[in-house]
This record gives structure tokens, C-alpha cells and sequence, in this order.
């Protein structure tokens, strides 16, 4: 399991757009299961909507995207040569509302790799109950501009 603070050493996002509490399960190369508790403290809430208060669905896709960064980074090691960016998405549906209070559980597996990048399933649940799934796209860049498929 990883803590906040854990998951902070090998992500480069921060507040207000770092959306992984914990990871619970990880499996390297195949799998990783990941927990984003969801508050009325969050900032998009204050827009989205007014008295209403409903979780981007467009976040709910990017805390998955976050949770499988992990699992790259943590299956392929962070040399630091690599940087990671979320390239795509298909097949996404959104099945019901996150709203402040509930706990999404992201469970993502490796669907293909390829020296550029991994394709991935994930979906999000809240009380067991599916509330967004779709398939997720990552490209593995080297710094500097070169992707991994130059060979480099």
C-alpha cells in the first residue's frame, strides 16, 4: 500500500491536481487499484455546480490516468529519463454522479504495452457500484522531446 506522501515521490502532480489518496493494490505489469476520497473541500466544486455539487467527469478519467502512472512507474522504474503523459481515450462512459463524501475506487489493468506507451482499463466505482470506465491511453517520453519508439 501507498500513503499520500508515498505517492507524491513518484508522481509529479500536487494540489489541487494530485487526485490518488492511496493505492491499496498493485500488481506491477498488470494491475493497481487506487482510492481518491472525494470532498466538498475540492476546488472544482465551487463551479461545478453551484448547490449542486457534482465531480468533473473529465477528473474522474484523470485520477484513473494518475493511478495507472503509478503502476508504470512503479512496474518500469522512475530513472527520471522518462516522463509520462496521458495521450487518449475510447470506449468511456460515465455510469452515475461523484458527488462530495463518496470514496472512488479506480481498478486498472494493462490491456497492451509497447515501447511508446500502455494501454489500460480502468474503472471507477464508489460502494462497489460502477461509476466510469473506460479505456486509457500513456506515452512514455524520454526528456528532452525524444519518445521512447526512437529507440534512445
Amino acid at each position: 500500500m501507498l500513503e499520500a506522501e508515498e505517492i507524491k515521490e513518484i508522481l509529479p502532480h500536487r494540489y489541487p491536481f494530485l487526485l490518488v489518496d492511496r493505492i491499496l493494490e498493485l500488481e506491477k505489469n498488470e494491475r493497481i487499484v487506487g482510492i481518491k476520497n472525494v470532498t466538498i473541500n475540492e476546488p472544482f466544486f465551487e463551479g461545478h455546480f453551484p448547490g449542486r455539487p457534482i465531480m468533473p467527469g473529465v477528473l474522474i478519467i484523470e485520477a484513473m490516468a494518475q493511478v495507472a502512472g503509478v503502476l508504470y512507474i512503479m512496474s518500469m522504474g522512475n530513472t527520471g529519463e522518462k516522463e509520462i503523459y496521458f495521450m487518449g481515450m475510447d470506449k468511456v462512459k460515465f455510469r452515475r454522479q461523484v458527488l462530495p463524501g463518496d470514496q472512488l475506487r479506480m481498478e486498472l489493468k494493462v490491456l497492451q504495452k509497447h515501447r511508446r506507451g500502455w494501454r489500460m482499463r480502468g474503472e471507477a466505482y464508489i460502494d462497489g457500484k460502477l461509476a466510469a470506465e473506460g479505456n486509457l491511453l500513456a506515452l512514455v517520453e524520454f526528456k528532452g522531446g525524444e519518445d521512447a519508439s526512437d529507440g534512445r
